[in-house]
């Protein structure tokens, strides 16, 4: 996976996971990309996608800033993220030859082990 999609995947996830709030800047690119020893141009393209896809905000002269999303539009990139997901592991299991029984209970186990928040 290039880096700048690699970088893309991990901003994106702390947005959503709430590791990086609404309103909080990111660092700036030469700086970033320093600290990665990534080539700048690499981290803007980044920097880019986050900002085409709504997770981030230019504030012109000042930088920019992680975007407040609406808890829908949030919700729904979180529901197709994990689909894609459990899509991956579901093939996985599937090709072990795992019935969907024993995967169900593995699964059941770990979400109730990782869970954070409760559910409505």
């Amino acid at each position: 996976m290039p880096i700048f999609r690699q970088i893309f995947e991990q901003v994106s996830q702390q947005i959503l996971t709430g590791q990086l709030k609404p309103g909080e800047q990111v660092p700036p690119v030469r700086e970033f990309s320093a600290e990665l020893k990534i080539n700048p141009m690499t981290l803007s393209k980044a920097y880019s996608m986050l900002e085409s896809e709504g997770y981030l905000e230019r504030r012109r002269g000042i930088g920019l800033f992680v975007e407040k999303m609406e808890s829908g539009k949030s919700a729904g990139i979180k529901t197709e993220l994990a689909n894609e997901i459990l899509k991956s592991a579901a093939i996985k299991t599937a090709q072990l030859g795992v019935n969907e029984e024993a995967a169900m209970k593995i699964f059941s186990r770990h979400y109730k082990k990782f869970k954070t928040t409760t559910e409505d």
